[in-house]
């Protein structure tokens, strides 16, 4: 199982950025896929998930709104469409594979968003 996340970078606040997350070694299109971000300090957090061929989608409150997931799963690649970016996004964004308490993959490298003027 690998997932490359990319597409980060530094913002003004209220810019926007997309994400990609590109997933191999497994049957992509078979799971619920998830975005977590982790900030200086802090714990890993949820930020959100969608669902493996419906497309229903899930968000944290303090993303809801400016952020929508989506996937492609012809391409393997889920997306993180980041708007109104918020100096508190400020984080390294991962992608993974939830499954009740564990995760399908060992953490990435993660992608660094960084919204400063």
């Amino acid at each position: 199982v690998q997932l490359v996340e990319s597409g980060g970078g530094l913002v003004q606040p209220g810019g926007s950025l997309r994400l990609s997350c590109a997933a191999s070694g497994f049957t992509f299109s078979t799971y619920v896929m998830s975005w977590y971000r982790q900030a200086p300090g802090k714990e890993r957090e949820w930020v959100a998930a969608i669902a493996n061929t419906e497309g229903t989608t899930n968000y944290a409150d303090s993303v809801k709104g400016r952020f929508t997931i989506s996937r492609d799963n012809a391409k393997r690649t889920m997306y993180l469409q980041m708007n109104s970016l918020k100096p508190e996004d400020t984080a390294v964004y991962y992608c993974n594979i939830p499954l009740g308490g564990r995760y399908l993959s060992s953490w990435g490298q993660g992608t660094q968003v960084t919204v400063s003027s």
